[in-house]
């Protein structure tokens, strides 16, 4: 995205933080050297995301408009992107809408992961409201 595509994403989270805030279940997964960070967004809500430093391929499920890229776009459905490095998007979920975004990487908790793909992981909600970590051998477990 362009510095004046993150620069209105930034403006609209200044207006959006001044609202009364929605939790958003954040699930953790870690697996064969890959992190896994899914989010659930109810219908309605409007989601800012942080800056995003790395690509990732970025899996969609849902009813949603997007501002990524410094373009809005309808996403209806399943879609699995390859979401670009340097990001900040922006979703308003018209149904409840989950994203997961997938990299490699030797991070061994959520906080390393965290700041391995942002330098705004201080803005996460999975560090304000916690989320739902499962590491390798209690996935096998199941």
């Amino acid at each position: 995205m362009s510095g004046e595509a993150v620069a209105k994403v930034r403006r609209l989270e200044r207006i959006t933080s001044a609202m009364p805030q929605v939790e958003i279940d954040t699930r953790h997964l870690f697996h064969a050297g890959m992190y896994a960070r899914t989010i659930h967004i109810p219908a309605g809500v409007c989601l800012t995301g942080a800056l995003i430093k790395r690509a990732t391929l970025l899996i969609f499920s849902g009813r949603a408009t997007v501002f990524a890229g410094g373009e809005v776009i309808d996403l209806i459905g399943y879609h699995v992107i390859p979401a670009s490095a340097h990001r900040k998007q922006v979703f308003l979920a018209h149904e409840d809408t989950d994203l997961t975004m997938i990299f490699p990487t030797e991070a061994g908790t959520v906080e390393a992961a965290e700041a391995e793909f942002t330098d705004e992981a201080e803005l996460l909600l999975s560090r304000r409201q916690g989320g739902n970590t499962t590491g390798e051998s209690q996935c096998l477990e199941q």
